[in-house]
């Protein structure tokens, strides 16, 4: 085993921070050593690019540069977090990834595919996660919840049907994809998403064991 990547993706309110927590807890209890990190975000480096990502007004940044942003702090935490984590066999658990941009600067924000593309190859490469779970529910549930935390950042302040746009971009992305992806249904109980994310994790590590 050479560590496992898994990344949590969906719109806004999703419950992502939570599951990821959980996760990490019920792993750990197990002997499994975990790091959590985050996108944009993880190394300070990566935490400054967030800083510019998520504060200010709606319309602060061209879509272009946003992508461009991204995947900058993306290359800094896969070279400062994630890849010596797996190098180590450690789990890492990744609040966005990759597919985020797909979602939001590609399906939402109208760059096309091609762009896309050759930012993941030059910046992911073949280091896309083991496992991917999309946490996915209606818009206006999600934008609810992301409301009533109280800490609202640029995206979330877009319009309904920006946000509509992400979440048929994450589902077309798990489409395509079905053995890496799983989407589950956020409006469950948490202990039931839990649970679900976690039979999903456990049958990846008897089959990494089992070689």
């Amino acid at each position: 085993m050479n560590g496992l990547f898994v990344s949590f993706e969906g719109g806004e309110g999703g419950g992502k921070s939570t599951q990821i927590g959980l996760l990490k807890e019920r792993l750990e209890s197990q002997g499994y050593e975990t790091v959590l990190t985050r996108e944009p975000g993880g190394p300070p480096s990566a935490e400054a690019i967030r800083d510019l990502l998520i504060t200010g007004k709606v319309d602060r940044w061209d879509d272009v540069t946003e992508a461009l942003l991204m995947n900058a702090a993306r290359a800094e935490n896969l070279s400062k977090t994630i890849l010596p984590a797996l190098s180590q066999n450690k789990i890492v658990l990744c609040d966005r990834f990759a597919d985020s941009s797909r979602a939001y600067q590609g399906a939402a924000g109208g760059i096309d595919e091609t762009v896309i593309n050759a930012l993941e190859n030059i910046v992911v490469g073949a280091h896309w996660p083991d496992i991917t779970f999309i946490l996915d529910l209606p818009v206006e549930d999600g934008l609810a919840r992301a409301g009533g935390r109280g800490d609202a950042n640029r995206f979330e302040d877009k319009q309904q049907s920006y946000h509509e746009a992400v979440r048929q971009g994450f589902l077309k992305i798990a489409a395509a994809e079905p053995e890496r992806c799983h989407v589950i249904d956020a409006r469950q109980s948490i202990d039931n998403i839990a649970d679900k994310i976690f039979a999903v994790v456990e049958k990846k590590l008897e089959g990494s064991h089992g070689g």
